[in-house]
């Protein structure tokens, strides 16, 4: 969208026009489910980071001052929601019992001859083994195409510590993916 019409209607929006937020909305929301699945890799789980991330915008829209993009700020509260949402589940998880994900990992296991993973699920598989912060630069930066500045911003680093995370989580997915690709995993 073009510098000027998305300035007017952040402007609009923020005057309390539903409409002109609204569209906001429609222009942001599959960019924002985006990189939230990238992020959480469920479904049901990243259309409510979404969401909560328009809600939050909403909320905040009138002290939105327009030092950065108005997707550069979005981007940010859909990464912190995303990142928010792994730390729940993974807090969660510590004190699920484990003998039902043992119960199923063993029915899995037995069922046969697994199918040969295409490279998209072992991507998305090296992606999941990443450190948090890890995983967002290196999803921000190549699989949402933005900037190392952009990047930084987003997660309030400076751009070295986010080259420095890309450069660790690429080298570290290669790794895993290489393992893979010579194990026949």
């Amino acid at each position: 969208m073009p510098a000027p019409e998305e300035r007017d209607l952040i402007l609009r929006a923020k005057e309390g026009s539903d409409g002109a937020f609204r569209l906001l909305v429609e222009r942001y929301m599959k960019r924002a489910y985006d990189i939230a699945i990238h992020f959480v890799n469920d479904h049901d789980d990243a259309q409510d980071v979404a969401q909560e991330a328009f809600v939050r915008v909403h909320r905040s829209l009138g002290g939105f001052r327009g030092d950065a993009d108005f997707g550069t700020w979005l981007y940010r509260i859909v990464t912190n929601l995303s990142m928010n949402k792994i730390r729940s589940r993974r807090s969660r998880a510590r004190f699920e019992v484990r003998g039902d994900a043992m119960i199923e990992n063993m029915s899995h296991a037995g069922s046969g001859a697994a199918a040969e993973p295409d490279m998209t699920a072992l991507i998305e598989r090296a992606l999941h083994e990443l450190p948090t912060l890890q995983r967002a630069v290196v999803l921000l930066r190549h699989l949402n195409g933005l900037s190392t500045r952009e990047v930084s911003s987003i997660l309030d680093c400076s751009e070295g510590t986010v080259k420095t995370h890309l450069h660790r989580g690429l080298k570290k997915m290669r790794k895993l993916l290489d393992f893979v690709a010579t194990d026949g995993i």
